[in-house]
């Protein structure tokens, strides 16, 4: 029988407001990076300024954000078999999820909107075929998997009504080394997926783009997704890099001047989007971020070396390069936010997303 002091006691705790992102100092970004001979999940403020600084197992890749409470899923550079789920308000890392045997993580992870699940993008490490795991993030026990409409998926993104949206890249690559296998034969696509694993919709390039691998997406408040991509065809071809799709119609692709997409070097390594849909496109092998109307127009181009990072923030964007510097990014230039950081890695994840 539970006791009166017992019972308060609970009482107590059901009455006590659940961490949140504010336990961890209200960070707008998280973004991976290498600091000394390690590497770091860093919580960024709306200036770029390190709110915090937390200890990865090994070179991480992208981050996922749960929805309310302080926890970032930090996953290992593609094919890899950790993601180290971190308290962001401790400094913690609470749990060390794995695939199961054959299976690979490919980089990327989403949230369902409440947070009660963690999708997973994966493929069977012996034929890169792609799967979404599905993770119970009360504990982080895998609840199950389904297929994710293609080979080598990276990036998903989960749609306001619950739903994902899945870049299957098209690649097969080795498991352990990620020669890549297949490049005559890729068939790239992006699927809508239900929750539950339906395919509800997708799409294909043209075949004269089928060597175009559908790597990273970005989402419209409208419903529709754009996406970037890394060319792995004929090196001297100059191809389109950005894309959208709104499910159950054709994907569009941008209107980019052959000089400007020529400066990408056929490699699109982030992308962000804004409310108006504008969107940003990074090549770090190119040192330049292309901005596009939400018509595909292209507005700018912005030369950096190594710059990769970028998220919709402000009015703008905010970007990251290699050699320490975050960059407030818009129309009418870059400018320096912060210097003299860490070896920045691929991606910037908003908190709490």
């Amino acid at each position: 029988m539970t006791s009166r002091r017992g019972f308060l006691a609970g009482l107590a705790a059901l009455s006590l407001p659940l961490p949140s992102w504010a336990d961890a100092g209200s960070p707008d970004l998280l973004a991976a990076a290498k600091v000394g001979e390690g590497y770091h999940l860093f919580g960024l403020g709306a200036a770029g300024q390190t709110i915090f600084s937390l200890p990865l197992p090994a070179r991480g890749h992208a981050a996922a954000a749960h929805p309310s409470r302080p926890l970032a899923v930090a996953f290992a550079r593609r094919p890899g078999t950790f993601a180290a789920v971190i308290d962001c308000a401790s400094g913690a890392e609470t749990h060390r999820i794995t695939p199961p045997d054959g299976r690979q993580f490919n980089g990327h992870g989403a949230f369902s909107a409440g947070g009660e699940t963690l999708f997973t993008s994966e493929v069977v490490a012996a034929t890169s075929q792609g799967l979404i795991g599905i993770w119970r993030s009360a504990d982080f026990t895998r609840m199950g998997e389904f297929a994710s409409g293609g080979i080598g998926p990276h990036d998903l993104k989960r749609l306001a009504d619950g739903s994902l949206i899945v870049a299957n890249g098209g690649i097969q690559t080795d498991p352990t080394d990620r020669t890549k296998l297949n490049l005559p034969d890729m068939r790239p696509n992006l699927s809508h997926l239900s929750a539950d694993g339906t395919l509800l919709a997708q799409t294909e390039l043209p075949e004269a783009l089928w060597q175009n691998s559908i790597r990273h997406l970005a989402l419209s408040p409208d419903g529709s997704v754009a996406f970037a991509m890394q060319w792995e065809g004929d090196p001297a071809m100059i191809v389109p890099l950005l894309g959208r799709w709104s499910p159950g119609q054709d994907a569009i692709l941008a209107t980019t001047p052959e000089a400007e997409l020529a400066r990408m070097k056929g490699y699109a390594g982030s992308i962000a989007m804004t409310v108006d849909g504008t969107t940003a496109i990074t090549s770090p092998k190119g040192g330049v971020v292309l901005l596009h109307a939400a018509d595909g127009t292209h507005l700018a181009s912005h030369a950096r070396a190594d710059i990769c990072g970028v998220s919709a923030h402000a009015s703008g964007f905010i970007a990251t390069d290699g050699g320490g510097a975050l960059w407030a990014c818009d129309r009418a230039g870059l400018t320096l936010l912060a210097t003299g950081g860490p070896a920045w890695d691929n991606h910037l994840v908003p908190a709490g997303v």
